[in-house]
C-alpha cells in the first residue's frame, strides 16, 4: 500500500507538470487556424490527472483481487505515460512477482533503482525476486543495501534470514529474524520464520512455545497452525497435532502439498520432514 501511495501522489506532482507545456509551446509555435480548419484540443492538466487516478484505482483494485495479470496491464498504461516514475517501475515489479514472472520483475527493479537509486523498496522488491531464482548472495546484498539507507528496517532484517537460511546458515538467520521482531513485534511472519528457524537447529521446546503463542495471537495463522502439527505430531502428541491440522487446512490447504512447503513456503529441511512424516502417517 505504502509503493501505490508513493506512486500515485509522485505521478500527481509529474501530471501537474506536463500539463502547463503543452499552452506554452502553443503560444510561440502553433500558426492561426482559418476558420475551416478543425481546433486539436490538447488534453488539459485535469484530463491527464482524472486518467492517472482511474489507473491507479484499477490497478489497486485489481491487486487487492489478486489479479496481478490485470494489474501489471495497467502499470504498463501508466509506463507509456509516466516513464521516468521509478515507483511505477517498481510497483509493475510487485505485480511481475507475483505471477512469478521473475526476470521481468528484476528488469522493472533495474530500472526503477536507475531512476531513484536511494529508494530502498526496488532493493527490498529485487531481492525477493533473487530468492524466488535462488540467487541468495544477490539478494542478501540488496538487502543489506537497504539496511544501510536504513538500519531498522525489519522487512529487511526478515528478507536477509530468508536468504541466509537458503544458504543454510540458520545460526545467522535467527539473529536476522530476531532482530526484525524485535523492531516490528507484531510482524507475525518473522516471528513465525524465527520459530522454524529454531526448530532446524533443534531448539524444539523454544520452537514450539513460538508456535503456540502465534497461534494464540492469530487463531487464523495457518502457516503456524500446520507447523505445530509437525512438531507436535513428532513428539507423540498425536490428538493435539490431529487439532492443529482441522484448524490449519480449514484455512488454507496448501500446507498437504509439501512440494509448495519445500519450494514456495520454503520451510527449513527439520520442519519439512516432520510434515512429510505426519502427512504419511495421516494418510495409511
Amino acid at each position: 500500500m505504502i509503493h501505490l501511495l508513493a506512486a500515485f501522489l509522485s505521478l500527481l506532482i509529474v501530471v501537474m507538470s506536463v500539463g502547463l507545456v503543452p499552452s506554452a509551446l502553443a503560444a510561440s509555435q502553433t500558426p492561426p487556424t482559418s476558420p475551416t480548419q478543425s481546433k486539436i484540443v490538447e488534453p488539459s492538466a485535469l484530463d491527464l490527472l482524472q486518467d492517472l487516478d482511474a489507473l491507479y484505482q484499477k490497478a489497486l483494485d485489481a491487486t487487492n483481487q489478486g489479479d496481478f495479470a490485470t494489474a501489471e496491464t495497467y502499470w504498463t498504461q501508466m509506463l507509456a505515460r509516466f516513464p521516468q516514475n521509478p515507483a511505477v517501475w517498481s510497483n509493475r515489479g510487485n505485480a511481475r512477482v507475483s505471477q512469478n514472472k521473475l526476470e521481468g520483475a528484476i528488469a522493472d527493479y533495474n530500472k526503477s533503482i536507475e531512476l531513484a537509486p536511494d529508494a530502498p523498496d526496488p532493493y527490498l522488491n529485487r531481492g525477493a525476486a533473487l530468492e524466488g531464482l535462488g540467487q541468495w548472495d544477490q539478494a542478501i546484498a540488496d538487502y543489506n543495501h537497504v539496511l544501510k539507507l536504513d538500519p531498522k528496517d525489519p522487512l529487511a532484517f526478515n528478507n536477509r534470514g530468508n536468504a541466509e537460511a537458503g544458504l543454510g546458515q540458520w545460526e545467522t538467520a535467527i539473529s536476522d529474524f530476531k532482530q526484525a521482531c524485535d523492531l516490528a513485534p507484531d510482524y507475525a511472519f518473522a516471528r513465525a520464520n524465527y520459530a522454524l528457524a529454531l526448530y532446524q537447529t533443534e531448539q524444539t521446546d523454544e520452537a514450539i512455545r513460538t508456535m503456540r503463542n502465534l497461534v494464540r495471537k492469530y487463531p487464523k495463522f495457518a502457516d503456524m497452525r500446520a507447523a505445530l502439527t509437525a512438531a507436535l505430531w513428532a513428539q507423540g502428541k498425536q490428538g493435539e497435532a490431529e487439532s492443529e491440522w482441522v484448524a490449519a487446512v480449514g484455512v488454507d490447504s496448501r500446507y498437504k502439498n509439501i512440494e509448495w512447503l519445500t519450494k514456495t513456503r520454503r520451510w527449513p529441511p527439520q520442519m519439512i520432514a516432520a510434515m512429510e512424516k505426519f502427512l504419511t502417517l495421516k494418510s495409511s
